[in-house]
């Protein structure tokens, strides 16, 4: 079988840089108060700053769709163009609407493009490296020639104040304290918006950086362990979920149903330990040396878990020291699923790679514990 190579990498970060100061400028206070739980949340992911495809009134300035598509004109040059794209794979956590799906809107942007092959992974923060694999395997097996994937989000809607207004005045009424669960608010200082696009070819470029793909390998834990991170659902006191389907539109608004949530207390014991046993698995199977990596990216959602990771996967003789860690999180924030591109393309372009050296990807998704990690290298 012949190689796949990511031969060019692009970003989209929408608007400008907004601080921690500013955030509540854009997403509003809940019933007028601010947040008691902001301050411990930044503290704690050590995000500096973020980007939003909102402007200060809560407007949309673009589309989760309209950013992919950005990243991926970014891709074209004398060599390539749009109308080259043979395989289009887009993974999202926030795609614009419920169907048709996030993929065939980015191609709906795409008007230069052909008609093409097309992937569209739902899912959370593994589902670009899903769109990433799919890719691989496209070209590995002669299907396509080239593929772009793309990881993009626009989480910033889900996190306006007006999103729990109902949810607030029905908490009053019932003369209980009009404050949101930690669960709900700890997401909002958490979540970015932008987006990030790789060019995958079936043969390196002359005279430029070039990642050979050595493996992918992707695992869901869903089996053994509950939902952690949702929307679109509530959480039952048994673990299960029940989803937007079974309430009513009053419901929809009194209890936040379309927010983002998270059952911190599981993610604080499972999402570690869980992936680093993965790891040691993957290590196993494949006889690779974890001494040879030059790069480590993990995305992180915040940087409480760097000092965990790190603890963690010394225990199975796993030494990663931290000047081999490259993250982008305090400056562009957890932008979910395209956090991990994100990574790589300012990797690409730092000028620090070179020829040989080996990078790992990591990516741990919350949602319902799935995990992917990717081998590189430098050519």
């Amino acid at each position: 079988m012949q190689g796949v190579y990511i031969t060019k990498s692009a970003k989209f970060l929408p608007n400008h840089p907004v601080s921690n100061d500013e955030m509540e400028d854009y997403l509003g206070m809940i019933d007028g108060v601010p947040s008691k739980g902001k301050r411990l949340t930044l503290r704690n992911n050590g995000i500096k700053t973020r980007y939003y495809a909102i402007d200060k009134n809560g407007n949309s300035t673009h589309s989760n769709a309209q950013m992919a598509a950005i990243a991926i004109r970014q891709l074209e040059d004398a060599t390539f163009k749009m109308s080259d794209i043979e395989l289009l794979a887009c993974g999202t956590a926030s795609p614009d609407n419920h169907m048709p799906s996030h993929t065939v809107m980015v191609h709906g942007e795409l008007k230069e493009s052909k008609a093409l092959e097309l992937i569209s992974p739902a899912g959370s923060c593994c589902a670009s490296m899903q769109s990433l694999k799919a890719g691989y395997l496209s070209i590995l097996t002669g299907n396509s020639k080239n593929a772009v994937v793309t990881g993009s989000e626009k989480l910033s809607k889900f996190m306006l104040a007006h999103n729990f207004e109902k949810e607030t005045e029905k908490l009053a009424s019932l003369e209980q304290h009009p404050i949101i669960a930690f669960e709900k608010d700890f997401l909002r200082w958490m979540l970015s918006d932008g987006a990030a696009a790789l060019l995958m070819q079936n043969a390196p470029r002359p005279d430029s950086i070039n990642l050979k793909i050595e493996w992918i390998d992707i695992k869901s834990y869903a089996n053994q362990l509950d939902t952690c991170m949702y929307v679109g659902a509530e959480k039952n006191n048994d673990g299960t979920t029940t989803g937007w389907k079974d309430f009513t539109p009053d419901e929809w608004l009194q209890k936040s149903i379309f927010s983002f949530k998270q059952d911190t207390k599981l993610l604080g014991k499972e999402i570690v330990p869980v992936g680093t046993k993965y790891l040691k698995e993957i290590l196993d199977k494949r006889n690779f040396d974890i001494t040879t990596i030059d790069y480590f990216l993990p995305h992180l959602s915040s940087e409480f878990f760097r000092a965990k990771i790190a603890e963690e996967i010394l225990k199975y003789n796993i030494d990663i020291p931290q000047e081999k860690w490259f993250t982008n999180l305090a400056s562009v924030g957890n932008i979910g699923s395209a956090s991990i591109f994100m990574m790589l393309e300012e990797l690409m372009n730092s000028g620090k790679l070179k020829q040989g050296q080996k990078i790992l990807l990591m990516v741990p998704e919350s949602a319902r514990f799935t995990y992917a990690y990717c081998l590189l290298t430098v050519c």
